[in-house]
């Protein structure tokens, strides 16, 4: 598995909208993409315009699926003229949970 965090300063006066955008990106990606296992959106508690995605996927193929699907194109013309400033990404291995992990807990993020 591979994971992606991914940080996000938002302009003043834009982070209520962010957050209410970026639910339609989280729900979609955990809901209609199979090879998405978490999608976990953080909100900075001293910095209200300061976010953090932390997402999981079964691989590159996956990752590059998620940047293809419609609700992240949605999401990303919705709010990239928010940004403030260039997104901070860093990618990682998962060490644990397992691949096997991952791939039990998947149909329990349906329900969110």
């Amino acid at each position: 598995m591979i994971s992606i965090f991914v940080t996000i300063r938002i302009k003043e006066g834009f982070a209520e909208q962010f957050t209410e955008a970026s639910f339609g990106d989280a729900q979609g990606s955990t809901r209609d993409e199979p090879g998405c296992f978490r999608f976990d959106i953080l909100k900075n508690s001293e910095d209200p315009n300061l976010f953090h995605l932390y997402e999981v996927y079964a691989d590159e193929a996956a990752l590059d699926a998620h940047r293809e699907a419609p609700h992240y194109k949605e999401w990303r013309s919705t709010v990239q003229d928010w940004f403030d400033g260039d997104l901070e990404r860093v990618m990682m291995t998962t060490v644990f949970p397992s691949d096997q992990g991952w791939r039990d807990q998947k149909t329990h993020l349906l329900n969110w």
